[in-house]
């Protein structure tokens, strides 16, 4: 959380692979609002100077499947 960036394929599986150590998976396991959130702060950068990859891992059933489907179609 206090830094969301990460440089290249290598710095996202870095960054996967320290949050295994701190994050418990429990439900309910909803993906709308973090993918809305990333969405906000991605097009708050105008200039095209970087992109951004959210990495979805769930272990379980999506609680709120029919939000992450849209979600997913109006932020793409």
């Amino acid at each position: 959380p206090q830094n969301p960036y990460c440089h290249g394929i290598d710095g996202v599986m870095e960054a996967y692979y320290r949050s295994l150590k701190s994050v418990q998976l429990y439900g309910p396991t909803n993906f709308a609002p973090v993918i809305n959130h990333v969405a906000r702060y991605a097009a708050s950068v105008k200039d095209g100077s970087q992109y951004f990859v959210l990495l979805i891992i769930t272990d379980g059933v999506i609680s709120d499947m029919a939000q992450t489907k849209e979600s997913i179609v109006n932020v793409s």
